[in-house]
């Protein structure tokens, strides 16, 4: 098995490590304060530095920094690598600094921004405000720990990263668990939690740096050719590996101002979709992007070319079962992880319909993850800077043709057409970035695509008779069932689910040496190992 497959597989495995404890987290939150105002401004206040933390740390410089970093691993020795390094530390660390100062002073005018509606309600605005100034310093700690993970990544040690959000989850169920109950607002300990969980992950990265020698003195090098080169990139690049995020800070911004609640019901949902996202789709961009980076590099096309085709086909045959299924088991979903406290029944519903929405989008969102690592490994940040902002306009232009009329006629779901706009949105950069790679001759697709997607389709048909009929009963039934009785039902279904897909799949030809045909000999071990 290649050393893409081991690599993905350990990406995805510590991944799902991350999201299990991601999904304990959100249950704690919801089971502890509901979807009430304190809540909807703590999401707002996470929501601002996480997506800062995705264009710059895990979107922009990530996908700027790695392909640089492989050229300089691929044609210079290793003082020049060394030199390389701790040049963009320096840098990146000093810039990162300074917006991390203007960050926090300049909270109430985030607030402002990202969140107008909460302007009308000052205690909500004001809470908003406190808990972003505890949450802001995190954009800072997290984009130096995605730039310690991206020096892990080219050298092939993929396990730490993936594993690092863990502490940001066990951080804020510890903050709620000991620290909430002595607050005078005890929804503030998560803010302090996020913090703590940023100087921990980023310590974590130190000692895996040492081993591998890539610890070297810091300094500002903002002239340094490379350090350009990145920065260069970067630019354009803060849209290009970031659209879903922006599309979805546009919800949260017309969401403020629709009824109480709406933020979080956006989350929750989202948090769904975000993790089969996580495990498959951000688990494969993560691992294919250095060895595109070497092949382009190399100026192996071939190589290129069957790496992103077996990114592909192995995003569809996960992504579209898993996108049907959060489709038709959204309410229970919901109703399992989230129904306890001060979630309630209209929660669950509310937050089921927008998950509904938002798994139309699942597929594009993972095919984006894929798509998008092919124009940064060849240092091209321009293409998905023009194709994402065409996404950037529909889902806006959605979002107000949809949201507004739905207002005047008092319709008590707006938010599910911010989330069906997200979904249209992810649908036009998949297949505008899929149509720009054909074009430029960057992806030809192999063999036998058609009669995999009519194997797909047909089992994801058997599969969609079995959920419907074992899991989407009617949502007052699930919320009628206790706790027990719903995680046992929804867990049967699930697997029932899994084994009709997979059975399916096997009947109509696709056994052991069709799924071995996706391991394929181009992609042996290129130079990165899996560790």
């Amino acid at each position: 098995m290649s050393s893409l497959v081991k690599s993905t597989s350990v990406v995805g495995a510590f991944t799902f490590v991350s999201r299990v404890t991601g999904f304990l987290r959100d249950a704690v939150i919801a089971q502890t304060f509901g979807a009430a105002a304190g809540t909807d401004a703590f999401f707002v206040a996470f929501k601002i530095p996480n997506f800062l933390r995705r264009l710059f740390a895990e979107g922009a410089f990530s996908q700027a920094f790695i392909p640089v970093l492989a050229e300089v691993k691929a044609q210079e020795d290793g003082p020049a690598m060394r030199g390389f390094v701790g040049k963009i530390t320096g840098t990146f660390g000093s810039l990162l600094l300074i917006l991390t100062i203007g960050g926090v002073l300049a909270a109430p005018l985030l607030v402002t921004l990202f969140a107008p509606g909460f302007v009308s309600d000052p205690a909500k605005f004001q809470i908003a405000v406190d808990m972003l100034r505890w949450t802001f310093p995190y954009v800072g700690l997290i984009a130096l720990t995605a730039l310690a993970g991206s020096i892990l990544n080219v050298f092939g040690c993929f396990a730490l990263p993936a594993l690092t959000p863990v502490v940001l989850n066990l951080s804020m169920l510890a903050g709620m668990f000991w620290l909430a109950p002595f607050m005078q607002q005890p929804i503030m300990a998560l803010a302090i939690a996020v913090f703590i969980a940023g100087v921990v992950q980023l310590g974590l990265q130190v000692p895996f740096l040492r081993r591998i020698d890539m610890m070297p003195p810091s300094r500002w090098a903002w002239r340094d050719t490379r350090v350009r080169q990145v920065m260069r990139l970067m630019g354009p690049g803060i849209l290009g590996s970031s659209v879903s995020q922006i599309n979805l800070i546009v919800d949260m911004l017309v969401a403020s101002f629709l009824a109480t609640g709406s933020v979080s019901w956006l989350y929750y949902s989202d948090r769904m979709v975000e993790f089969p996202l996580g495990i498959f789709a951000v688990a494969i961009g993560t691992v294919i992007l250095p060895h595109l980076s070497l092949h382009h590099a190399n100026a192996a096309s071939g190589a290129f070319s069957r790496t992103l085709d077996w990114a592909l086909r192995l995003v569809c045959l996960v992504g579209a079962p898993a996108s049907l299924a959060l489709f038709l088991l959204a309410g229970p979903l919901l109703a399992t992880l989230f129904y306890y406290g001060e979630f309630r029944a209209h929660d669950v519903q509310m937050s089921a319909w927008s998950l509904m929405a938002f798994s139309i989008g699942l597929l594009p969102f993972m095919l984006i993850k894929v798509l998008a690592p092919g124009f940064f490994a060849r240092q091209d940040t321009a293409t998905p800077v023009r194709i994402g902002l065409y996404a950037i306009a529909v889902n806006t232009a959605i979002s107000v043709v949809v949201v507004m009329p739905m207002a005047w006629f008092s319709v008590p779901a707006m938010h599910v057409g911010l989330a069906m706009a997200t979904s249209l949105a992810g649908v036009v950069n998949a297949l505008f970035l899929l149509k720009a790679l054909r074009r430029a001759g960057i992806y030809v697709a192999g063999a036998g695509w058609g009669r995999l997607a009519g194997q797909i389709l047909i089992a994801n048909s058997v599969m969609g008779v079995v959920l419907w009929n074992l899991g989407s009963a009617d949502l007052d039934l699930w919320l009628a069932r206790t706790s027990t009785q719903r995680f046992v039902w929804l867990a049967a279904s699930i697997v029932a689910g899994i084994a009709a897909y997979f059975s399916t799949l096997w009947l109509v030809g696709v056994r052991g040496a069709a799924l071995r045909a996706l391991w394929h000999p181009a992609l042996q071990s290129d130079g990165i190992s899996s560790k």
